[in-house]
């Protein structure tokens, strides 16, 4: 991993190091079940909601738990937009993994879009940002020790 300064990275570093490269979204019309193969598909949480190339929406794991399994609902039948959450919070480019933490810990969010002015340039998740925060802490740590001893 590569740091300057002991400082974490920007979301748009850690969302350049993901593995999945592509921009993983899915249209508020299509069915809730083939939002939850492309879930599965790639092993992750949320997705984000398009349309007409504009973000509408993020559904996630939770919103499936929340408003298809517990209100007895088919994931077949019912589209992504019944079940969206529509109000999302998104991240900057810029900020730090501190800044999102912060805000996914006090709103209870999993999942965060990313964004660059209007453009989307992914999502980040707690766990992206927790990873970030241990990764900084061991090289501070390291960095701690090394002056110490010298």
């Amino acid at each position: 991993m590569k740091k300057t300064n002991t400082k974490t990275r920007t979301l748009l570093e850690i969302i350049n190091e993901k593995e999945i490269k592509e921009l993983l979204t899915v249209d508020s019309t299509q069915s809730v079940i083939e939002a939850l193969t492309i879930m599965a598909k790639y092993k992750i949480g949320a997705l984000i909601v398009i349309d007409e190339s504009k973000m509408v929406g993020v559904i996630s794991e939770r919103d499936y738990a929340r408003e298809i399994i517990l209100e007895g609902k088919s994931s077949k039948n019912t589209k992504v937009e019944e079940i969206m959450t529509r109000k999302v919070l998104t991240l900057s480019a810029d900020d730090k993994a501190e800044k999102g933490l912060e805000i996914m810990t006090k709103k209870r969010i999993r999942h965060m879009p990313v964004m660059d002015g209007k453009n989307i340039l992914g999502m980040v998740s707690q766990g992206d940002l927790v990873k970030e925060m241990l990764d900084y802490q061991k090289e501070l740590i390291k960095e701690l020790e090394a002056f110490v001893y010298w």
